[in-house]
């Protein structure tokens, strides 16, 4: 079936009629699910440890209805329009992100899996300009050509962040605008520890890393649903990009604030957030014991070398 036929069955459905349908299948999903219904409790029990289990349940319940929400109003940005943006979303704080892209050295909005991001991501693409927006590449080849599809509609690209850091270098050197998740958990290998809901989490230092390097500003902008249904965009201020000259230092520091925005943010509105992911899902041993493991391999492999 090719994408535009599903996305037209898909709408077909009225949107009121499909976030009802969400709403109970998210309910049913996290009955059904034992496995990522624990993950999404035991993360908010840790988190938030001065709440009831009846409140944990009930953000729990919130998570996965907001998720489902948000895929099943995916398709409404082929509606979207400059002149009817207002039917969808409101922003504030867009003054922050004019002069940031006026400064010509690229933008670096940072976000989370956190309400709709793809709504809002649009919203921007239709007032300013097109964005590139940083995806993982899903595994379902179908539903990777029909997001990449979607979010095509108002003009934004697709970046597999796979060996993706040459090309954003240059893509922020041309003075582009560039929209990375950075709230989920990375191998060993790929981030570092910062502390996040007081526990250490494996977190991308990517953002961080091409700050030091470009100068492009750094600004968070979270998208999140109002009670109306609608949504309110809130883009804040640059991020103060420490460096020093100590580059491991400085992107330590730099992930450990841009995490604390997004655990902010988290805290207000949990229920937006999407817990049943494993976010500590590795741990700080795991790194020490294969960096170590992988040290005194090469210290064997130098002695037979030289022996």
């Amino acid at each position: 079936m090719k994408k535009e036929t599903a996305i037209f069955l898909f709408r077909i459905i009225p949107l009121a009629v499909r976030k009802a349908l969400a709403s109970g299948i998210s309910r049913l999903v996290y009955y059904l699910s034992s496995k990522h219904r624990l993950i999404a409790i035991h993360n908010l029990m840790r988190s938030f440890p001065e709440k009831s289990l009846r409140e944990v349940c009930r953000i729990a319940k919130g998570s996965y209805e907001s998720f489902a929400i948000m895929i099943v109003e995916f398709t409404e940005i082929l509606l979207m329009k400059r002149e009817n943006l207002h039917h969808w979303i409101s922003i504030i704080g867009l003054e922050h992100y004019t002069a940031a892209c006026r400064e010509g050295k690229g933008v670096l909005l940072f976000s989370a899996h956190f309400g709709n991001w793809e709504i809002g991501n649009a919203a921007l693409a239709l007032l300013t300009r097109p964005l590139v927006f940083m995806v993982r590449l899903l595994d379902n080849p179908f539903m990777e050509e029909v997001t990449t599809y979607l979010r095509a509609a108002c003009g934004n690209i697709s970046l597999h962040k796979e060996n993706a850091m040459r090309k954003t270098l240059q893509l922020l050197r041309k003075g582009e605008i560039i929209n990375i998740l950075v709230d989920q958990n990375v191998a060993w290998y790929e981030g570092i520890f910062v502390d996040f809901f007081g526990r250490p989490a494996c977190t991308t230092f990517g953002v961080a890393q091409l700050a030091l390097h470009t100068g492009a500003a750094v600004m968070p902008a979270f998208t999140r649903r109002l009670p109306s249904g609608k949504y309110l965009l809130e883009i804040g201020p640059k991020t103060d990009i420490i460096d020093t000259g100590n580059r491991d230092a400085d992107i330590f520091i730099n992930t450990q604030k841009i995490t604390k925005i997004i655990e902010e943010y988290v805290r207000k509105y949990p229920e937006q957030w999407l817990w049943l992911h494993q976010r500590w899902k590795t741990k700080p041993w795991q790194a020490k014991r294969i960096k170590k493991n992988v040290a005194e391999k090469k210290s064997k492999d130098a002695q037979r070398r030289h022996n």
